[in-house]
């Protein structure tokens, strides 16, 4: 007898966590005028030059002496102890290597926490306006984000209520993240606040993600003397929990390489091991060396790059700031320009629309969660003849 027909739907149902995904509204935007030559591309968090050659070099090198095995799953040794010497010299805390894990992104360092306490059902409070993959891997997890929004300030900008912070965590709640400085934002969360929430979350014991991926890119201060955004680092005990992320993307412009790294309390350590080696079991080992030179030798690249991304966030805020129908504060860290246009009600329309009249890929405002709609959002990583040629091209627009 021939089987009987399976009845649909066709093939078997997905995890409903997983069949309810949508693509992030960044994405769908970039996917609509990728590969397009007439657009200027300012949609996602990067800048418009390649990696730097000494660092392609040092991962090449690496390539061609045989690093291609199967790596020490938390991070070749030489990289973890030099992250451990770059966070200490950073911000002047002593940090063992051992605290230190290295991930393929920052992303996947933020998905490794996740999945070491978040369980179905349970709660994670996120501070936004904020970057939408962190929303999607809460609920991948199988928890469910409580949005906490910064509060917006008349002429533009964003500051935290922390009460409401602490009142949205309930009985559920098993982290809360916060991104500082902000994506989009450009908020820096205050030393005060970082005080007050870490208390909180010892007293609740609650689990907190921060996600200082853009702590170099600080504007109140000239490069060279390396500023840094207040950072929980240097607030906490190795066995707080609290879990602190970043990448090597942004500040030496390594995006396409997918390498960020964890800082972790020390008794976390073999659980993160166990984690990497059931997911990705260690990061290419040749691109850790990439990374490693980036750590060794990068230093001028980097604060090359925060000065340009100084100067280009006045260039970008001057003009745009000029326009009468747009509302934005200078931000204060970060590379984005997260400004309000007065009239505006569908961000992800008027992103779309923008790609074909003006040639210029910017990220809707909505796709960042609530109180994202009505804004755009402009990377200023690029070059100053980049911007300009952009915003040239924006102004008629947004008048």
């Amino acid at each position: 007898m021939p089987d009987a027909k399976l009845p649909p739907p066709y093939p078997a149902p997905l995890r409903p966590e997983i069949e309810s995904l949508g693509t992030s509204g960044i994405a769908e935007v970039f996917e609509l005028g990728l590969g397009r030559k007439d657009i200027i591309p300012l949609w996602v968090g990067e800048g418009d030059q390649p990696t730097p050659d000494f660092i392609c070099e040092a991962a090449a090198a690496a390539l061609k002496s045989g690093e291609t095995f199967y790596p020490r799953k938390r991070g070749i040794p030489q990289l973890c102890e030099a992250l451990a010497r770059y966070t200490a010299e950073l911000y002047g805390v002593a940090m063992a290597s051992e605290r230190i894990s290295v991930a393929t992104s920052g992303m996947t360092a933020i998905v490794l926490a996740l999945q070491a306490f978040v369980r179905p059902g349970d709660e994670v409070v996120v501070v936004g306006p904020v970057w939408p993959n962190i929303v999607s891997a809460v609920q991948i997890a199988g928890g469910r984000n409580v949005d906490v929004i910064l509060e917006p300030l008349p002429e533009g900008g964003f500051h935290p209520d922390m009460d409401r912070l602490f009142a949205a965590c309930g009985d559920r709640t098993r982290a809360v993240f916060v991104n500082s400085p902000g994506n989009p934002s450009g908020w820096i969360m205050p030393a005060e606040d970082q005080k007050t929430l870490l208390a909180f979350c010892r007293r609740r014991r609650i689990w907190l993600i921060s996600d200082e991926v853009y702590t170099r890119f600080v504007y109140d201060r000239p490069a060279s003397e390396r500023p840094t955004a207040p950072s929980l680092l240097t607030l906490i005990e190795p066995e707080d929990p609290v879990i602190v992320i970043n990448s090597f993307s942004k500040t030496w412009f390594m995006t396409g390489w997918r390498l960020g790294w964890l800082i972790h309390p020390p008794a976390m350590a073999e659980t993160i091991d166990r984690l990497i080696e059931f997911s990705f079991s260690g990061a290419p080992p040749f691109l850790q060396h990439g990374a490693l030179a980036a750590l060794e030798q990068g230093e001028a690249f980097a604060q090359s790059i925060i000065e340009r991304c100084h100067i280009a966030g006045d260039l970008v805020h001057q003009r745009l700031a000029a326009l009468p129908r747009v509302r934005l504060a200078r931000p204060r860290g970060a590379f984005y320009a997260f400004f309000r246009v007065e009239g505006l009600g569908d961000s992800m329309a008027f992103a779309k629309e923008l790609i074909e009249t003006a040639k210029v890929g910017l990220a809707p405002g909505s796709a960042f969660g609530p109180g994202g709609e009505g804004h755009l959002r402009l990377c200023f990583a690029g070059t100053p003849e980049t911007l300009s040629e952009a915003l040239d091209r924006l102004e008629p627009a947004l008048r």
